[in-house]
């Protein structure tokens, strides 16, 4: 079977891809693995304008994970293209942009602007954001907008479309039915999930965000399991994986390839441990 594989029009090298917003855009990862042996860098969300993020707290640890509240904090499209383009055409490695918005007009700014670049081969589009057009709630929690965004993002490229979702969706089964009969090429289970955690002494919310990390992920594989069985295109497994056997369940379970994430923060090169360990593993050899 051996590790290379097709999604959309891109073929991908191996299965391990580096998550969106726990890597920034490579560069940060360069001098501690090779990123021309990962299957793909997802960079972090790129927003039509620069966004400075939430102040205050924006990380507290948990047992096994991590509840951020970063609020997609990025140097905006066009810093994007004029600073950090250049280092990824280096790479010899696929390049997905995830991509974020306030608007569906803003998404579709986006991608006419980077669909020239070759080097990117794909876009994973972010629906976890405040949809201001709709009083701030997410995309995925308005059935008819989240249709609509799909729908004018895939009359506009012919680039490989990934979108995804949050467990925190109206019906996170049904909106990738939706995305595949849309025409996207696959979906990214799960984003990360609502959480909270309250200060005792002050009896005030010390951090209310998402939760991600190896605490999620017996969950997170549940989905992907669940959702593989409803669709026909490709499940992206990510949340949780610390691990070759985490990453090997959510293949097993339907999944076509996989995102590490937050386990970056612990152990900076997991992902080329566990690529390693793939090439050894009889699961490829069939």
């Amino acid at each position: 079977m051996g590790l290379e594989i097709k999604i959309g029009k891109t073929i991908f090298k191996n299965p391990v891809f580096l998550a969106s917003g726990t890597i920034s855009y490579g560069e940060e990862l360069k001098r501690i693995i090779d990123l021309n042996k990962i299957g793909a860098i997802v960079t972090k969300a790129i927003t039509l304008n620069p966004k400075e993020g939430y102040n205050g707290l924006r990380m507290v640890e948990t047992p096994a994970g991590i509840i951020n509240r970063i609020g997609l904090q990025n140097i905006g499209l066009e810093n994007f293209i004029k600073y950090k383009i250049k280092f990824l055409e280096k790479l010899k490695t696929s390049v997905i942009v995830n991509i974020a918005g306030e608007s569906i007009e803003e998404y579709k700014i986006i991608i006419e602007k980077l669909d020239n670049i070759k080097k990117i081969d794909a876009y994973e589009i972010n629906v976890s954001c405040p949809n201001v057009e709709k009083g701030g709630i997410e995309f995925s929690e308005d059935e008819k907008t989240f249709k609509k965004l799909l729908k004018k993002l895939r009359n506009i490229t012919d680039k490989t479309l990934i979108v995804k979702l949050s467990p925190s969706a109206l019906d996170i089964k049904e909106l990738s039915i939706m995305a595949e009969k849309i025409g996207m090429d696959a979906v990214t289970i799960n984003n990360t999930f609502k959480a909270m955690i309250i200060d005792t002494k002050t009896k005030e919310i010390k951090i209310k965000g998402g939760l991600s990390g190896p605490a999620i992920y017996p969950i997170a594989l549940n989905n992907v399991y669940e959702i593989s069985k409803k669709i026909n295109i490709p499940v992206i497994a990510s949340g949780g994986i610390y691990n070759e056997d985490v990453a090997l369940q959510f293949l097993i379970a339907g999944a076509k390839a996989i995102q590490i994430g937050t386990f970056n923060f612990i152990d900076p090169k997991i992902s080329i441990k566990i690529l390693n360990k793939f090439k050894k593993n009889e699961y490829f050899q069939r």
